[in-house]
């Protein structure tokens, strides 16, 4: 029986490499890690999911919570004979990520955390969650893509990145969207979980991202009892696209790192 996700799956399967999860953000897809995949593939086995609601993924309408998200990356890797991988989430994904671990973490060899949060959402951050779901299904994604364009990517972004960006949130379905931020605004908090991880982690953030500011990647920093940070300048929400040579740099190390001491 095929997986009900739509993914990409790169890279030699007998790699030494431990294989890399990628796990996209809102509203985009799983191409939103080209620059990743591309970099990573050819030396290790590298698998990047449509999120249900997302992409190429069938749509859910209605509430899809995060730990739905998270047992659809479980029931992937369970297809693709994948037992054991680092697990990397940008925003949305990095919460999925922090979910994903309080699920089954014994499998996850690594984390890497980019321009994400771990607090529950606030009450006003409920109700923003709900209406702006109300807003996409009432009219579309574009209107809400040309608004937030220059928040998600930095506005001296390079254009193809800005193109590409904005290509991906007019081409996701309303319904997806929706479903997932009402999933999103019932997440639980993951502050605690975060003490308790166990294998290493990797932090990063750009530096003039506005929705999760470096502020939050630094109390993640403190909380990660074996964490490294980074703070990727000239980058806003999505440093691996707009500065994918520095954010695969620091991805490339924290891989080698985890690849000597399998």
């Amino acid at each position: 029986m095929p997986p009900f996700l739509a993914y990409t799956d790169k890279g030699p399967e007998n790699s030494p490499g431990v294989p890399l999860v990628l796990v996209h953000g809102h509203p985009f897809d799983r191409t939103m890690w080209d620059p990743q995949l591309a970099e990573f593939s050819a030396g290790r086995r590298v698998i990047a999911p449509d999120l249900r609601g997302y992409g190429a993924s069938p749509v859910t309408p209605g509430t899809v919570p995060l730990s739905r998200h998270a047992d659809d990356i479980a029931e992937l890797l369970d297809h693709l004979a994948v037992d054991s991988f680092v697990l990397a989430g940008l925003s949305m994904g990095g919460q999925i990520v922090m979910e994903c671990h309080d699920r089954f973490g014994d499998r996850i060899r690594g984390l890497v955390l980019a321009d994400t949060f771990p607090a529950a959402e606030t009450p006003e951050g409920k109700r923003g969650r709900n209406a702006m779901a109300d807003r996409l299904l009432a009219e579309g994604m574009r209107g809400y893509a040309d608004e937030v364009l220059e928040k998600m990517v930095a506005p001296y972004a390079d254009a193809e990145v800005k193109a590409h960006v904005h290509r991906m949130m007019t081409a996701t379905p309303p319904e997806g969207a929706a479903a997932a931020l009402r999933g999103r605004a019932e997440r639980p908090d993951y502050r605690a979980l975060l003490t308790r991880v166990t294998v290493p982690a990797l932090v990063l953030v750009g530096a003039d991202d506005t929705y999760t500011p470096v502020s939050d990647a630094e109390e993640m920093h403190a909380a990660l009892p074996d964490s490294a940070l980074h703070v990727i300048e000239g980058a806003a929400h999505l440093p691996n696209l707009e500065r994918p040579e520095e954010f695969n740099r620091h991805l490339a190390a924290f891989l080698t790192r985890l690849d000597e001491n399998a």
